[in-house]
């Protein structure tokens, strides 16, 4: 049989849909959810696996783990915060829980997918931290500090986060163009 039998791609102007990545392209990256915050235990924090960033200009693919715990995944934008971070986990967090503002009209909390680099174990500052404290083992928090004198002694820190990523919703303003046409502005 004929491998060529109905790829007719480059006769007759009959081209498939391509594109090439360069040599900077970043591609999404998928990153595995462990649950929502608050609430998150260590364990589950702990417990999955990561991929690492594909290669600039590739792809990665994703296939779960049969004897690893199961749970859901995100695709995450190809960028460089993401691509950077080194042992990735995301959690669900909601906006009030992070202290993060959204329009007033939005009455009902509102998913956010935030990303953890599990491999980033240090203090810094203004930075936000996960990080576990010793009244309460087992239990993840999410928080920065201005100093590390602010930080209680009995914290131990179990990861940064990298990304928060915010859905739009209706009740947001759009982006404007520039054109007075397109934003119904006028």
């Amino acid at each position: 049989m004929n491998a060529r039998v109905g790829n007719v791609h480059g006769q007759s102007s009959c081209f498939l849909p391509l594109l090439q990545n360069d040599e900077e392209y970043i591609a999404p990256r998928i990153v595995q959810i462990v649950g929502s915050y608050p609430g998150v235990d260590t364990e589950t924090y702990l417990s999955v696996t990561s991929e690492p960033s594909a290669e600039l200009g590739q792809w990665s693919y994703d296939f779960s783990d049969p004897d690893g715990p199961q749970m859901g995944t995100v695709a995450l934008p190809g960028m460089t915060s993401v691509f950077e971070t080194q042992d990735p986990v995301a959690i669900i967090a909601d906006h009030v829980s992070m202290g993060v503002l959204l329009p007033e009209e939005l009455v009902d909390p509102v998913d956010l997918v935030v990303l953890c680099d599990r491999a980033r174990k240090t203090f810094a500052e203004r930075r936000f931290l996960v990080f576990e404290l010793e009244e309460s083992p087992g239990t993840l928090h999410i928080g920065a500090f201005a100093a590390k004198v602010d930080m209680p002694a009995n914290v131990k820190i179990m990861g940064h986060v990298t990304f928060v990523q915010i859905p739009w919703l209706p009740s947001m303003l759009k982006k404007r163009s520039g054109f007075m046409e397109e934003d119904q502005l006028f």
